[in-house]
């Protein structure tokens, strides 16, 4: 069975041994960049499975590698980096990475942040029915059920909720979700977002205030669980 092919970006050599390291006893077959530039290269090269990159680096930063690599690959690019400001997680999110990690990490969330990473790529065709601890949708038949109870979804709700069902597992921003549902001239529109979002918890969740399903990320979006 071939090994999955994960690809660093990270202009410090202790970060990219320790991570050669961690993901190889985890069976990946790890490659490594130390620029932007080399990045785009190898990702063309290499073709990995997966890319994990840093945004602070010599050449071009994060930022422009993931959006030169989305102009012609979806490979699952995990952000890992230095900088925690909300608008640095959001910026790097609406130019195509799934997923953002903020340094220092822990092992065993990278190793479960790439598996979500990896789960939603191969999902190549979404599924017509979504089942996570109790929480069942039938996109087909639009369809919402949870805890053996049919529930009454209104339009914009449905639409937030099949959205992320189809990015379960990755952080959505304010701006994609309002996007996808509202469109584009709403994408300014937060406080809409946040009402439709509470009423959508307020249905699903037992405890809309320590929610089940729906995690916020808070200044950037919102996470639908996949974890049952």
């Amino acid at each position: 069975m071939n090994k999955m092919k994960v690809l660093i970006v990270d202009d410090e050599h202790a970060i990219r041994r320790f991570l050669r390291t961690s993901l190889a006893a985890h069976g990946y077959d790890v490659h490594e960049a130390a620029t932007g530039e080399d990045a785009i290269l190898q990702a063309v090269n290499v073709q990995p499975d997966l890319i994990i990159l840093d945004l602070g680096l010599p050449d071009i930063n994060g930022i422009q590698v993931t959006k030169r690599i989305r102009e012609w690959a979806k490979t699952p690019i995990v952000i890992l980096s230095v900088q925690d400001q909300d608008s640095d997680k959001i910026e790097a999110l609406d130019a195509g990475a799934d997923d953002y990690l903020t340094k220092p990490f822990s092992v065993g969330e990278l190793m479960a942040r790439l598996r979500v990473a990896m789960r939603h790529t191969f999902q190549s065709e979404p599924k017509p029915l979504f089942e996570v601890d109790g929480l069942r949708v039938d996109l087909a038949a639009r369809r919402v059920t949870c805890r053996g109870e049919e529930i009454q979804l209104t339009p914009t709700e449905y639409d937030l909720l099949r959205v992320m069902i189809q990015n379960a597992g990755r952080v959505m921003t304010h701006q994609q979700l309002l996007k996808e549902v509202r469109g584009a001239g709403y994408q300014t529109e937060t406080h809409l977002l946040r009402v439709h979002m509470s009423n959508l918890r307020r249905k699903l969740e037992v405890d809309p205030t320590n929610p089940q399903y729906i995690s916020t990320e808070p200044g950037v979006g919102y996470r639908l669980s996949v974890d049952s």
